[in-house]
């Protein structure tokens, strides 16, 4: 079992770094400004997949409005492996506090993207739950943010008295201080519905969600063509960086044709899909048909080739990381991707 749960770990670690290779990419070679509203696209769409359908799997319907919103930042982040803390004030007031490393910018990402980055996902999620849960006093308050250099992303729900306007769904208070963390009030998802194999699931779906909604959303504020650039470049810079990380993970070696093609399709196991291995290594080259194709699930036409596009230079950029450089090349055909290295 420990041997399957790495070749999603493998998955869930790979596509995590692309979405932050692909946030620094679009960061050094667009204004803040397109920045954020990129970020308010990915976020509202991720909310509006996401929010609601997974209140009742989370054990949340019963609650207060401003605690279950808490809760649901607590149990869904920490299922993608991201860290936050829950502080009760009362039920018509519920805190959130996001601890280090930041998922979202981990590592020196970090430094490198605009705080308007934190803005669009505010106004993108966390402004619009009252409207979600259809109550229209329900408002998010930050009173901390993460690129300003404060104590990192803090805020919390309040149920107002009055209805809110578009604009007072989001407020900013940064003289207040959340109440202390007590370890006893942490949320905890249902036991029985949440094992160790389905944690590691949710923990590589979270990622492989984000960058590919990442990917549509940056084709709706920057055009095809250009997603298609940016999002290609960081995907291939992704697979060569990450490469080495992800190979010993799923232990293949950094060897010949045929550990090439165990390391794709011990990878490609690792998102759920299936690959059958259909030549063999003495003609010079190895076929791979890989059908699943969890990646582009659901998605259709032009947006289900926008991803296909970007995604394939991961492993491009994987097999020109080998010592032996490796030549990879696929075709897209009906449902399923044949690869030739």
């Amino acid at each position: 079992m420990s041997e399957k749960f790495d070749l999603i770990r493998a998955q869930a670690r790979l596509h995590h770094a692309y979405l932050l290779g692909l946030q620094l990419m679009v960061s050094v070679n667009h204004e803040p400004a397109l920045i954020e509203k990129w970020m308010f696209r990915l976020f509202r769409r991720q909310h509006e997949e996401k929010f609601l359908s997974s209140f009742e799997k989370l054990g949340l319907t019963d609650l207060p409005d401003a605690v279950a919103c808490a809760h649901y930042h607590v149990l869904s982040n920490s299922l993608g492996g991201v860290g936050v803390e829950f502080m009760a004030e009362t039920d018509r007031k519920a805190w959130v506090r996001f601890r280090y490393p930041r998922w979202m910018y981990f590592g020196p990402t970090i430094c490198g993207v605009p705080n308007e980055v934190g803005r669009g996902f505010l106004r993108g999620w966390y402004a619009h739950n009252g409207v979600s849960l259809r109550n229209p006093k329900l408002g998010f308050v930050c009173v901390s943010e993460d690129m300003t250099g404060e104590f990192g992303f803090c805020g919390y729900f309040q149920e107002y008295d009055h209805e809110l306007s578009e604009q007072e769904r989001l407020r900013f208070a940064k003289d207040e201080l959340p109440p202390p963390f007590k370890q006893e009030d942490q949320p905890a998802p249902p036991e029985e519905q949440w094992n160790e194999e389905r944690m590691e699931k949710a923990n590589r779906n979270y990622s492989v969600e984000f960058i590919r909604n990442a990917l549509l959303q940056l084709e709706e504020v920057l055009g095809s063509d250009k997603a298609q650039e940016l999002g290609g470049k960081s995907a291939r810079l992704i697979g060569l960086q990450y490469f080495q990380e992800t190979r010993e993970l799923v232990e293949t070696e950094d060897g010949d044709l045929d550990s090439a093609a165990s390391y794709l399709q011990r990878m490609f196991q690792g998102m759920g899909d299936s690959v059958e291995i259909v030549s063999k290594s003495g003609s010079g080259q190895i076929e791979l048909i890989h059908s699943g194709l969890r990646i582009v699930r659901d998605l259709k036409g032009s947006q289900k080739e926008l991803v296909l596009n970007c995604w394939q230079q991961l492993w491009v950029g994987a097999m020109s990381s080998f010592r032996q450089r490796k030549q990879l090349q696929c075709d897209f055909r009906e449902d399923k991707i044949y690869w030739t290295l």
